[in-house]
């Protein structure tokens, strides 16, 4: 087998790149490309590649927007729980847990009060902890 039937057989059966297959039969990129290019089947191949290029990109670039929503997520429960912590030991008398309704002083922004309930609710879309009060029962 020649080099140009063992460069033809790398690029459309093994889907091998240019220069992996330079690298391979220790010749040269520009040389591999002039055979490649020169091949009737070329066009179709490049097209074939950039669609599954755009594919593959999709797919990361989906799960990297993944994983970063996860770790703001993580982040945000993580500081909520870290202020939880600091405050009760800032507001509360040696250094007993905070009880809700200082936390709920304290975090005042993520409540909403419930004048039918007469109770402070968690906002909706605040990802929070089993430690973090959902509702506090409060009459004014």
């Amino acid at each position: 087998m020649n080099i140009r039937e063992q460069v033809l057989d790398l690029y459309f059966i093994d889907h091998k790149k240019q220069k992996e297959i330079a690298e391979q039969l220790n010749i040269s990129k520009y040389t591999v490309s002039r055979i490649v290019t020169k091949d009737i089947r070329y066009t179709k191949e490049k097209e074939e590649r950039k669609k599954q290029s755009k594919e593959e990109n999709k797919r990361k670039t989906i799960k990297y927007i993944y994983s970063i929503r996860n770790q703001k997520q993580v982040d945000e429960y993580e500081s909520v729980r870290k202020m939880h912590i600091q405050a009760s030991m800032e507001l509360s008398e040696r250094n007993k847990p905070m009880n809700n309704k200082a936390y709920r002083d304290w975090n005042s922004s993520i409540y909403d009060y419930n004048e039918k309930n007469k109770s402070y609710v968690l906002k909706k879309g605040i990802n929070v902890g089993a430690d973090v009060p959902k509702r506090i029962n409060w009459k004014v």
